[in-house]
């Protein structure tokens, strides 16, 4: 019998990167009372991570819970950027409503309209919210329109049509009915969600089925399952199968070691939990994401979306330059090939292969979601050498080559949209629409290959004045585009291996930008700056000045060298070129040339010429 279980709900938190969806839990767990009164709480508690509190993104979904007047209301926050996107397709399977969270300044945006498909698609609830309303040029009633504009879109049905709006200013901490309604707490929102987000339901007499929806992993206990009570019971000890829709031949009986709830910030231990609760399980060692646990007499897999197959990969391999091993902690294949494996217990959207005992080939959703991967491996202590980000190719059924494309949506100010149509262009994207909006400016619209945008987020910045806003939503495959020049400079390469000197610096910082200062450790085959012209230009950065008795007015003067270019890891990644190697150590970050020989290099360039003549 279907039963209802009315002092339970469960709701994810969507919305577009940086609308404020963790902002806004922060304040629902500090209005619920989590918190003791005397409590130090951080701002965006739920961003553990520190790459998350510095980047001010939200990279893993977390789950948490509150109490409202005896209703415990479970709630996921999830990331905002399309690179962590499959991290919001799984957790929407343990939900039955969301809470969609919108700009009041900058309305709907394309990871919006990506993240509310995916509530659709489910046939979910949704209650929007409409955010940052206490912002000087918030335009509450325009963004209202947006939303309806967007769910008419996307063929929403009468019901979600009928969706409850919110007026909030999470940093405030306050939710309304109507914006100048003049509450000042998040009673509203709580109510809403309370209202019209419904009750999960399910049969208690049948036999437990659990969805494992996401997985934890801990030092301790290993592999923790994280999922929602569809059906049934379930119980510490319990004997139970694992099943899986998409792989029919798995079937293996285990038992439930611990099983824990959410309370606040914390997991609480428990014996049992019922229909609609979200339940941590651990004690089960190769436990996956998509498992079904179930009935071991009378299997039955609850069916699953499949996760989105990654989109561009890059070689992470040992680092075998002239200065390895002198600042990481761990430096060989063993260590990296442990590392990278022991994060496929985490990130379901990544994959890693092995190519050969000091090669590995890490592929994923973006460059974004790899670049996160080696800051966490860089600040563990690992030391290694990454390759330039590259597509994964298909072929058809017609062995034609095809690579991923995808829907860039460029907001930029009027006087810089034609720069950015015409590098967008030259790097195969097709203009596909082009609107006016807010605020003087323009919203483009291009279809373009995915290997179009590997590095252009830099470039983009600086053709905006750091205005434009890039954002990006895969769209499938699409037919070969043709050969593509990622960068039109060459590199300035160190000739000798040795420590800069000022003098040598002097002599070279005229052939263009260095990344380098005096007193650097330097080698052969190591990219120190950006040629101003398209060929690669080697320097001697160690030269020193050969003293002489002779004396002249102008021979002791002072040296000016300008600043050198400090690059982030990012900045590193999208500069290098297909023939470079980024060398990743604790305290450093060193381009090179993956053949770091000048004469090798020499000829290694004329056999690639010689064949591509051919």
């Amino acid at each position: 019998m279907i039963m209802k279980r009315e002092d339970v709900r469960n709701v994810a938190i969507i919305a577009h990167v940086d609308h404020g969806k963790t902002t806004l839990v922060d304040q629902l767990l500090r209005q619920s009372g989590v918190f003791r009164a005397n409590q130090e709480v951080v701002d965006r508690v739920m961003d553990s991570n520190d790459i998350e509190r510095e980047r001010g993104i939200t990279i893993l979904s977390k789950n948490t819970a509150v109490n409202y007047n005896g209703t415990k209301i479970n709630i996921i926050d999830t990331p905002g950027h399309a690179d962590f996107g499959g991290e919001v397709e799984r957790v929407l399977k343990m939900v039955n409503g969301v809470v969609l969270v919108v700009d009041a300044f900058e309305g709907t945006m394309p990871q919006t309209r990506f993240v509310l498909k995916k509530a659709l698609e489910l046939d979910l609830d949704v209650v929007v919210c409409v955010n940052k309303c206490d912002r000087p040029e918030a335009r509450p009633a325009e963004v209202v329109d947006e939303v309806l504009e967007l769910l008419m879109d996307l063929e929403a049905n009468d019901r979600q049509l009928d969706c409850p709006f919110v007026f909030a200013s999470a940093r405030a901490g306050w939710a309304r009915y109507d914006v100048d309604d003049g509450n000042m707490d998040m009673k509203p929102l709580f109510e809403t969600i309370v209202k019209n987000i419904p009750a999960p339901q399910g049969d208690p007499d049948k036999f437990t089925q659990v969805l494992i929806s996401t997985i934890d992993y801990n030092e301790y206990v290993g592999r923790i399952g994280v999922g929602k009570v569809d059906n049934g019971t379930i119980r510490v000890n319990q004997e139970v199968a694992i099943v899986n829709h998409h792989e029919p031949d798995k079937l293996r009986r285990v038992k439930i070691g611990k099983l824990y709830e959410f309370e606040g910030l914390n997991r609480v231990e428990v014996k049992e939990a019922q229909i609609g609760s979200i339940v941590a399980i651990s004690g089960i060692s190769d436990i996956h994401i998509g498992d079904t646990i179930t009935n071991p007499d009378a299997p039955e897999a609850i069916p699953f979306q499949k996760i989105s197959e990654p989109t561009i990969s890059m070689n992470f391999m040992v680092n075998d330059s002239p200065l390895a091993g002198q600042e990481g902690t761990y430096v060989t294949s063993r260590h990296i090939r442990e590392r990278l494996f022991r994060e496929l217990n985490t990130d379901v959207s990544l994959r890693v292969e092995e190519l050969s005992p000091d090669c590995f080939k890490v592929s994923g959703r973006g460059e974004l979601h790899l670049s996160v991967l080696i800051e966490n491996m860089r600040r563990e202590g690992f030391e290694f050498a990454v390759s330039k980000a590259e597509v994964i190719y298909r072929y058809d059924d017609l062995h034609k080559k095809q690579e991923p494309m995808e829907i860039a949506f460029v907001d930029v100010p009027d006087e810089f949209s034609g720069a950015v149509i015409q590098k967008l262009s030259s790097r195969k994207g097709e203009l596909i629409g082009m609107t006016p909006i807010h605020g003087g400016y323009t919203r483009c619209q291009f279809s373009i290959p995915s290997r179009g945008l590997i590095g252009y987020r830099g470039e983009f910045m600086t053709d905006t004045k750091g205005n434009g806003i890039l954002n990006t939503e895969f769209d499938g495959y699409g037919p070969y585009k043709g050969d593509m020049y990622y960068r039109k400079t060459g590199s300035i390469i160190a000739f000798e291996s040795g420590e800069a000197i000022t003098y040598g610096l002097f002599q070279a910082q005229d052939r263009g930008p260095l990344f380098i200062g005096p007193g650097t450790k330097v080698y052969a085959g190591m990219v120190i700056g950006q040629a101003g012209k398209s060929e690669d230009v080697e320097v001697n950065v160690c030269k020193t000045k050969k003293l002489t008795n002779t004396r002249s007015s102008s021979a002791d003067e002072a040296l000016k060298l300008v600043p050198p270019k400090q690059m982030s890891l990012e900045q590193c990644l999208e500069f290098i070129d297909t023939d470079e190697l980024l060398e990743v150590t604790p305290e450093n970050l060193r381009i090179r040339k993956k053949i770091l020989d000048p004469m090798l290099r020499k000829r290694d360039k004329f056999r690639q010429k010689q064949m591509a003549q051919q």
